[in-house]
């Protein structure tokens, strides 16, 4: 009889451990944020539009491995730094994101869909994906794409590539709802493998080879300080000339681009509840 209570009370753990495997997936919206060269004092003033779509899995109520496909919209311009040397520079840049990746996921707490007592955690996360970007910039009222301009005097064929690896890593804070719904609010950041998000990275080109290469267009969008000769903020610093000068700093290659997503989003829970739970 002892053993036999024993092999129950075993197989009764057993479930209980396992009771949260299972699969959940969901989406969320919110809004993308990015930092780089355009926006080197983390600023929070040009936010995008952001969603996307999860699948996790937990292996128990703790771990969990999950994958996501995202998307938003990053901006900057320089106009709107305290940096002098940015300021004047001038440059801006937009581009929509779109991104997938893998990563595992811990729980702070024992997480148990429809459990009265373990029925929220803090949680974080990392892991590893890839991003599709495509910087752009206005100039007389149109958006072009500056990736085929060469605007720091890429050879062709040697220009960036559009798709870059990333490191992904966050945290959050999820709740039941119910036994199958549950809230997420979490952010998390995409440290990419790439210092052209922006377009921006190493050093003004020459502009003779740029115009033969690329026209006259690809030399306005490599320098816009251009656009504000003869303006206050030129005047009142003593700056006569166009800060683009060949081999002079553009942007810091050192630093790579980084975006964040900020959101909410809702999950369906497709396990089943294993262990007799009050719920």
């Amino acid at each position: 009889m002892k053993k036999y209570t024993l092999f129950l009370l075993f197989c009764t753990l057993t479930l209980c451990v396992n009771a949260q495997r299972g699969f959940e997936a969901g989406g969320w919206l919110g809004v993308s944020n990015y930092f780089g060269d355009l926006n080197t004092n983390f600023r929070l003033d040009k936010v995008g539009p952001a969603g996307g779509v999860g699948l996790r899995y937990n292996f128990n109520n703790r771990i969990a491995l999950r994958m996501g496909a995202n998307f938003g919209v990053v901006q900057a311009d320089d106009a709107d730094s305290d940096n002098l040397f940015e300021k004047t520079r001038n440059l801006s840049f937009k581009s929509k994101i779109a991104d997938a990746s893998l990563m595992m996921e811990f729980n702070f707490l024992q997480y148990d869909h429809g459990s009265r007592d373990f029925f929220w955690t803090p949680y974080i996360f990392a892991g590893f994906g890839a991003t599709k970007f495509d910087p752009m910039a206005k100039i007389d009222g149109e958006w072009v794409e500056l990736r085929p301009l060469a605007t720091e005097g890429q050879f062709k064929g040697e220009e960036y590539s559009l798709v870059a690896g990333h490191w992904a890593y966050g945290g959050g804070f999820k709740i039941d709802l119910s036994f199958e719904w549950s809230l997420n609010i979490e952010i998390s950041a995409r440290r990419m493998g790439t210092d052209y998000l922006d377009d921006v990275s190493t050093v003004y080109p020459d502009f003779d080879d740029l115009e033969t290469a690329h026209g006259q267009i690809a030399v306005d969008l490599s320098d816009r300080s251009v656009e504000l000769i003869g303006s206050d903020l030129f005047e009142q610093n003593g700056i006569t000339e166009p800060v683009g000068q060949e081999g002079r700093q553009r942007g810091n290659s050192k630093n790579k681009d980084t975006y964040i997503y900020v959101g909410i989003g809702v999950m369906y829970y497709f396990g089943d509840l294993l262990c007799p739970y009050e719920r």
